[in-house]
């Protein structure tokens, strides 16, 4: 069984919120957007299999492996149940967790990911899997980053050098094996059962999960909330981590 790295931070009094990053991330992604959460949250931020400092294990795994892996954390931390917000592949894995009907999950925040897995993206996925199997995952760092941020963002080496420190922390089976998980994504479909608190978030130049797909996702779960982050891309946490934490906060107190 792996062995999940996480780090627990902010208020130990306040009600538990978990933050799962995106694919070639890890938990440090979300490490500004926290410093905002912590003096209302309990925060919880893990890194997913094969990323960070945790193993990929021996074989692959799927969305609902990732699902149980909170659980499980959930369990190690004694906690009954959290918030969940995720970005990117962490929001696929929290609309997961969520639609198995789990009671661990209180509310959504799905930030920056779609639902579902069309022709096109399951075939940029079968790209990116032969290229980083025959190269590692600095053959496709350079095209993912100027793909996920917005031009200011990329006008800031300091910025781009960070987060290429972080992809590379990715290792090869960890990233393979996520990306053969997302291929398999089928949550939208589904999307009308969801019976938490939702709440739908993107980049306004996200163009991994565009405005107009996630709006659609909003406009599908009942009684969801949505809304648009300026001046960001695809890693909305990390390049407006302020906005983002604004977003959860006043998505939370209006609960």
């Amino acid at each position: 069984m792996t062995e999940l790295n996480y780090i627990t931070e902010g208020n130990p009094s306040g009600p538990a919120l978990v933050l799962a990053h995106g694919l070639a991330t890890d938990c440090q992604m979300w490490a500004d957007a926290a410093g905002h959460l912590g003096e209302y949250f309990r925060i919880i931020r893990y890194d997913s299999r094969g990323h960070g400092r945790t193993p990929a294990g021996a074989v692959g795994f799927t969305l609902e492996d990732l699902a149980q892996d909170v659980i499980r954390l959930l369990d190690i931390l004694q906690i009954e149940s959290a918030a969940f917000a995720g970005l990117s592949m962490g929001g696929m894995v929290g609309m997961t967790l969520a639609l198995s009907g789990s009671d661990r999950i209180s509310s959504l925040i799905v930030c920056n990911a779609r639902g579902d897995a069309p022709e096109a993206y399951r075939n940029s996925w079968d790209d990116r899997i032969a290229k980083v199997r025959a190269n590692g995952v600095a053959a496709i760092a350079d095209a993912t980053i100027n793909r996920w941020f917005t031009s200011e963002f990329l006008g800031d080496p300091a910025k781009v050098a960070k987060v290429r420190e972080m992809m590379l922390r990715t290792s090869v089976d960890g990233y393979c094996f996520s990306a053969a998980a997302l291929k398999a994504l089928n949550c939208t479909p589904r999307l009308p059962s969801m019976s938490i608190p939702a709440m739908f978030l993107t980049g306004a130049e996200d163009v991994g999960a565009p405005v107009e797909t996630m709006r659609e996702m909003h406009r599908l779960t009942p009684g969801s909330r949505f809304e648009v982050i300026s001046g960001a891309g695809h890693i909305s946490a990390l390049e407006q981590p302020l906005k983002v934490a604004e977003a959860i906060l006043s998505f939370h107190k209006e609960l």
